[in-house]
């Protein structure tokens, strides 16, 4: 039997005794041809086959599906190169960034994803947080902005969102953009917007996170339900939900189990306190906050000194270890503040350190030399306002000297700017 330039896929002929395979990257037949090549016996220019012509056949057609798949393979990998390129140097991912990404999206032209990233400019979305929105799910670059994106811009424009504020609403929760206008945002905005009672107050919690609009409302009712059975009045409840609004993204197992803690640590629930602990807590892991417990035991509190500024102060908790180090350093070493007396005073720990604690000290420091305020007043100091401070601490003493505090008050102010 003669076979003259019989085509396969891909590039594959017989001519007398070549057999010619043309496929990139590609040094030996799949194992399907096998059989079909030991049956070849050559004869001059001729190539006898000692299969049926049906086998023959069915050989041929198994070498098509295999060169097809190699080529689909191909151009899949091309995808995948065009794909990471264009986020490395479109998007500003880094390589490592990018090959992830791609195994979620891929696209051979930039027409789609070049459309969405010029939508997200149009509409005040900088760079960083259009970088930010496309990590999170790189699968928008292949979304219709106009058709999903545009929609729901323009519901949260309408109910009181301003132009300025919908990129971090958005950043700040990316999964808003794939959740359906009419069956979820709307019904959980309408659901929110009663319990806090009008558009701007949910606007506003918005603004703290926006990732309660994707929380089921069974979930919420389930929270506010524990916290009533911890017996928070509704007033505190909703301020909680306006402030605290991220607290509502954790698990509904994490948010009972925090409750509990908090009780039994002694907070009062009719107190807000008890609700920032909750939200504290929430927000950190053990691990953070032991580290915190480790700087301030360091500063000389023991345990129940800890616990008492936490009661007191419970956001004393989310400072940084360098912040903790740099603020108890002023108090104590500058101001020669004892470390016991400042966990009944946790306030000042969370004032600013330049803006507040450094200038208002320098005044405290002065008039502490010279015997005019006693130490034992001095932590109070800090938490009175900027007016009644200026009017009790600066300004009430003879017009020399309250010339030179107040000079040496704005001085300090001046470099914390």
């Amino acid at each position: 039997m003669r076979v003259a330039w019989f085509p396969m896929a891909s590039g594959v002929f017989l001519n007398g005794l070549r057999l010619r395979l043309s496929c990139s990257g590609c040094r030996k037949p799949p194992e399907s041809m096998l059989p079909f090549l030991r049956g070849a016996i050559p004869y001059g220019r001729h190539i006898i086959n000692a299969i049926s012509p049906s086998t023959l056949q069915h050989q041929l057609c198994l070498q098509t599906q295999w060169f097809s798949m190699r080529y689909a393979n191909s151009n899949a990998s091309n995808g995948n190169s065009f794909t990471v390129s264009y986020l490395i140097d479109t998007c500003g991912f880094s390589p490592q960034e990018a090959e992830a990404a791609s195994k979620r999206v891929s696209f051979e032209t930039r027409e789609k994803p070049d459309l969405v990233i010029k939508f997200l400019k149009s509409h005040g979305f900088s760079r960083l947080q259009i970088l930010h929105f496309i990590k999170s799910v790189p699968e928008f670059l292949r979304f219709d902005p106009e058709k999903t994106f545009m929609p729901k811009i323009e519901f949260f424009k309408s109910r009181g969102v301003s132009s300025s504020h919908i990129p971090r609403l958005v950043c700040n929760c990316p999964n808003i953009m794939r959740r359906s206008l009419s069956n979820h945002l709307i019904p959980s905005f309408d659901f929110l917007r009663d319990l806090l009672g009008s558009d701007e107050k949910l606007v506003k919690a918005l603004q703290y996170c926006s990732a309660i609009l994707v929380d089921s409302k069974a979930s919420v009712l389930h929270k506010i339900e524990l916290l009533r059975e911890a017996r928070v009045p509704q007033s505190n409840i909703i301020k909680f939900l306006q402030f605290y609004s991220r607290s509502l993204a954790y698990s509904t197992g994490r948010f009972k189990k925090i409750v509990e803690e908090v009780k039994e640590l002694g907070f009062d629930p009719w107190t807000f306190q008890f609700l920032m602990a909750v939200h504290v807590s929430l927000s950190s892991k053990e691990s953070a906050r032991a580290k915190k417990v480790y700087v301030y035991k360091k500063w000389g509190w023991s345990d129940n000194d800890i616990l008492a500024a936490f009661r007191r102060l419970p956001i004393c908790m989310t400072l940084s270890e360098d912040q903790i180090d740099a603020k108890l350093e002023f108090l104590v070493h500058k101001l020669g503040c004892n470390p016991s007396m400042i966990c009944t005073y946790p306030n000042v720990l969370g004032y600013s350190l330049k803006k507040r604690i450094v200038p208002r000290g320098a005044v405290l420091q002065v008039l502490l030399s010279k015997g005019l305020l006693k130490s034992e007043t001095l932590l109070a100091k800090f938490a009175l306002t900027e007016k009644d401070f200026l009017r009790r601490v600066v300004l009430c003493h003879v017009q020399e000297e309250a010339s030179e505090l107040m000079e040496l008050y704005l001085t300090k102010l001046d470099q914390a700017r």
